[in-house]
């Protein structure tokens, strides 16, 4: 099923992009899939340097609904990842990306769940900060969650050797994009762009009427699915 993106949504979609390219947020880049359609971003994110991350790229698809910013995006890793905060489909479960809904099972509060005045950005900075400092009251890969615990409280070697092996394994995949893996702190925190152009968008008249699609995605996951997996 296909629909037509309202102009609001792209206008937002548009906007927030530029600022990204501009500023980025520290671990990650971000490029589109196609220039043409801006409810499909792909995202790179690296490994925190100094920590057992160190080295790594993860890449995944931010997928935006038709009536973002009001709903919340999806972002689904489509590389490889063992986290407790990322279910086995590679779907990322956290209460910033969970709609503004009252639910007593979760226990999460409305203020830790999306609203409309999150962006991108801040979605972002979420994903970077799970990584390396997951949730795991509530895990959507109960598996990883056990493995974590173990090493954070008995320094298990486990958990530290699954991700080594997901690094290893990964580095190929981040040459294929054309990006560079920080190592240092100073590389972290700078822009790093693959090897793609971007769209230039000076170049884009925002009050046109575009006429891009949207397709839905199997992304999404109701409730009832979320938490009969955690």
């Amino acid at each position: 099923m296909s629909s037509e993106v309202p102009l609001m949504t792209l206008k937002s979609l548009q906007k927030e992009f530029k600022d990204l390219q501009k500023d980025s947020v520290e671990g990650c880049v971000v490029w589109l899939t196609d220039d043409s359609n801006f409810l499909e971003w792909q995202v790179g994110l690296f490994g925190p340097p100094e920590t057992i991350f160190q080295g790594a790229y993860f890449k995944a698809i931010l997928t935006f609904p038709l009536d973002y910013p009001f709903s919340p995006p999806c972002i689904k890793f489509i590389s490889d990842i063992w986290h407790p905060n990322v279910y086995p489909n590679g779907t990322v479960c956290i209460s910033i990306l969970h709609p503004p809904t009252a639910d007593e099972v979760s226990g999460e509060l409305p203020s830790e769940r999306w609203n409309p005045t999150r962006t991108v950005r801040t979605v972002l900075i979420s994903i970077a900060s799970m990584l390396n400092s997951p949730n795991i009251n509530s895990p959507a890969n109960v598996d990883a969650a056990v493995m974590y615990r173990k090493w954070n409280t008995n320094n298990d070697p486990a958990y530290v050797d699954r991700i080594k092996d997901l690094i290893e394994k990964n580095k190929s995949l981040a040459e294929s994009d054309g990006v560079t893996i920080p190592l240092t702190l100073a590389e972290y925190t700078t822009h790093t762009k693959p090897v793609e152009d971007t769209p230039d968008m000076g170049d884009l008249n925002l009050d046109s009427d575009y006429d891009y699609n949207y397709s839905d995605s199997d992304c999404y996951y109701s409730d009832e699915e979320e938490y009969e997996d955690d």
